[in-house]
């Protein structure tokens, strides 16, 4: 019985020495993964580039209602009797966007436009003539980015509209023709909404709708002796469609 109790005191001291030795050599595993975290580098994290550019169909909508026509010596010519009649256009446009963050970004949009003006009221059918537009719009966005790939925003800012190549048209209706035209170059606001819908990393689908105020100045001759002037209430709407590359 000695010996069995000698046996067992013996058992019991050699696995409290293991245990201790099992103790003792976890600082020494923590020091060493401390070391290797010092020489561990995670993989860089790639920069997000802030551009975006589109490529869309732009379809220019003016509404030109609240045009002002006042004929020199004829007020029966003249608004609320007539007013202004502006055609529709579409045309390729690029849009230029920059990411300030990822939330936040400003669109400029160029492109260029031919439009036909004609009288309405008393003076329909009346060519008037016609002007190219030059309307580079920046506006500020913010877009959501809760909805996976589809990217909506919304965003508000100013055009200003470059009106070029303005020719009268000089073509007769009942003894009066258009035989000068002048329009004024115009600051105005802008609002718009639309998505993006990312099919992967870089490229997409967009839908944008803008409203622009323009309502620029503008003074004509009939029969190269009595004054035209007036406001052309443009306000155009912008619907647009394309491809957008995020870089």
């Amino acid at each position: 019985m000695e010996n069995s109790m000698r046996t067992r005191t013996v058992t019991t001291i050699s696995s409290l020495l293991a245990l201790a030795t099992s103790l003792a050599s976890i600082p020494v595993q923590a020091a060493d993964l401390a070391r290797a975290r010092i020489y561990y580098k995670a993989p860089p994290i790639e920069p997000s580039n802030p551009w975006m550019i589109r490529l869309r169909v732009l379809g220019v909508l003016p509404d030109t209602a609240g045009s002002t026509v006042n004929v020199a010596g004829a007020p029966s010519l003249s608004s609320p009797t007539s007013g202004l009649s502006i055609s529709d256009q579409a045309i390729p446009e690029l849009d230029i966007t920059y990411f300030f963050t990822k939330n936040v970004a400003a669109e400029l949009i160029l492109g260029v436009t031919s439009h036909h003006i004609s009288g309405n009221g008393a003076l329909t059918g009346l060519d008037i003539g016609k002007a190219w537009l030059l309307p580079p719009t920046l506006t500020l966005q913010y877009h959501f980015t809760d909805f996976g790939p589809l990217k909506p925003y919304i965003g508000a800012g100013i055009n200003y509209t470059a009106f070029f190549n303005q020719s009268a048209a000089n073509t007769s209706l009942a003894g009066l023709a258009v035989t000068d035209l002048r329009i004024s170059n115009q600051f105005g606001a802008a609002v718009q909404f639309g998505f993006d819908y990312m099919l992967d990393r870089n490229w997409g689908l967009n839908f944008d709708v803008k409203k622009l105020w323009l309502r620029p100045e503008y003074s004509a001759i009939v029969n190269n002796a009595i004054a035209v002037t007036g406001r052309a209430n443009i306000d155009p709407w912008l619907v647009s469609g394309g491809v957008t590359y995020k870089f």
